[in-house]
């Protein structure tokens, strides 16, 4: 998941950067088109930033709930064989 995010910022970057190369002419100033294009290509790598960031949250955020309810599993493991012990001895 994180690979694909990397590679989805990385290409939409590249895109960019290339579409700003093919529409730039050979004048010293960009034209209005192109500054259209440059706040465009901006907004979309910003975009694509911050959603790369809200999955890198919410992966670490499940990855810490899989880690508690890996832990409550463990907790209720023990007190399973503990349960266990327990009726084997009163028998």
């Amino acid at each position: 998941m994180k690979k694909m995010l990397r590679s989805i910022v990385a290409l939409t970057a590249l895109v960019c950067l290339l579409g700003t190369f093919f529409l730039t002419g050979c004048t010293k100033h960009p034209n209005e088109e192109q500054l259209n294009t440059l706040e465009e290509t901006k907004k979309a790598a910003l975009a694509a930033e911050d959603e790369l960031a809200k999955k890198q949250q919410e992966k670490a955020d499940l990855q810490n709930e899989l880690a508690e309810k890996k832990e409550k599993l463990e907790e209720v493991k023990s007190e399973k064989e503990a349960i266990k012990r327990q009726l084997g001895e009163q028998e």
